[in-house]
């Protein structure tokens, strides 16, 4: 029996077309086998991983048994099966994969994606859990999170990404992620007014803002737990969205309920003159430029082809002083000629990256493959 990181790497990580119709039918053979807590869904275009880590975090810190099911990961796949606070452990994985690959018919476990394959995992492992906290991935009423029954669905911002799967235009996104959503959700603050209006239109659901659901209260609460963790301006956003999932679940919460609620991996400092970011979209970029307004970085960057790096650049402009490509082991990466054809049409210096220097500001931006590569090399 292979351990499941050597289960795992036998899988595709991505395909050029997925069969929607493949994971509900076999869920379907074994969903006697599984014994669901309560599920938070969590789907939109940015910030579900650290929504959901503060969400987990605080009911944790109120006595429940919590997962929080996240994706990818940055540096060991562990990170995405948290519970109780913590990463699962090498030997509850292997146990789980056994137990898992006893359930399914050869053909069944042949035929499930890398993602669908770890979906089911991570449900088996939180079946003693009270919550579960249930991260998409790419996108809503398709993606593998989507067959479990739902206690409430928060819909963080929508916005233009993953074209190919999800639509190109945010009315397209927007229906496809928001048909997630089985009865209850909440939505976070949206760029697009598109999204309120395909909300409305959903039949036999309650959708509420966040906005009518937080009080002055709760934004005191919100402004003190920013203030502990030193939040940017846009992970205040999605802390205000988790909140909001306290007060429908009425869990009375305390603002020592979030303290070291915050995920790594966004703007996080990694040492005096590096901030690294795993966003990969123009909303992404946006969030970081308002952040960061005033201040110039060299811009450690690459990304895949599938991206809009052009309007990714564009936005980023005005923070970066150059650019430092990294390389990146990944055939889904973009060709270098046409990533510098970019910059030299934005004017943007660049050159390859090669070492880093203390007395220079760097920012590290592109994926979570672009930080898991700068993370692993250069921080040694």
């Amino acid at each position: 029996m292979h351990t499941l990181i050597d289960f795992l790497d036998s899988k595709p990580l991505y395909y050029d077309e997925i069969d929607y119709k493949r994971f509900p039918k076999i869920y379907e053979k074994i969903k006697s086998h599984f014994k669901l807590p309560k599920v938070i869904h969590l789907i939109g275009t940015n910030g579900k991983g650290t929504t959901g880590r503060f969400l987990a975090t605080a009911l944790f810190n109120n006595g429940f048994k919590v997962g929080h099911y996240t994706s990818p990961h940055i540096l060991k796949f562990n990170e995405r099966i948290w519970i109780n606070k913590t990463d699962i452990d090498d030997t509850e994985l292997d146990k789980t994969h056994l137990r898992l690959v006893n359930m399914l018919d050869k053909d069944d476990v042949d035929a499930l994606s890398y993602f669908e394959y770890t979906t089911l995992l991570a449900m088996l492992v939180y079946e003693d859990c009270d919550y579960v906290v249930l991260e998409a991935g790419l996108g809503g009423e398709h993606d593998a999170t989507a067959v479990f029954d739902k206690t409430l669905t928060l819909v963080t911002p929508i916005d233009i990404d993953h074209q190919a799967f999800l639509g190109d235009d945010i009315n397209s996104i927007a229906k496809t992620k928001l048909n997630a959503i089985q009865n209850n959700a909440i939505l976070a603050k949206q760029k697009h007014k598109e999204v309120y209006e395909v909300a409305s239109k959903i039949a036999c659901i309650h959708v509420e803002k966040v906005e009518e659901v937080l009080d002055e209260n709760d934004y005191s609460k919100i402004f003190e737990i920013s203030e502990n963790l030193s939040l940017p301006t846009y992970l205040k956003d999605n802390l205000a969205l988790s909140i909001a999932a306290l007060k429908f679940l009425n869990i009375d919460y305390k603002v020592s309920d979030l303290n070291g609620a915050r995920l790594f991996g966004r703007l996080s400092k990694v040492a005096q003159n590096i901030i690294v970011d795993v966003g990969h979209n123009p909303l992404a970029a946006a969030s970081i430029v308002k952040e960061l307004s005033g201040e110039k970085f060299i811009l450690i960057y690459n990304s895949y082809k599938d991206k809009d790096y052009k309007t990714i650049l564009s936005i980023l402009k005005p923070i970066i002083k150059e650019v430092r490509i990294i390389d990146i082991s990944d055939q889904r990466i973009e060709v270098k000629s046409k990533i510098h054809k970019v910059l030299n049409d934005l004017k943007v210096q660049y050159s390859q990256l090669n070492k880093i220097e203390p007395n220079k500001k760097y920012l590290v931006f592109g994926s979570f493959s672009v930080v898991e590569t700068f993370v692993k090399e250069y921080m040694k």
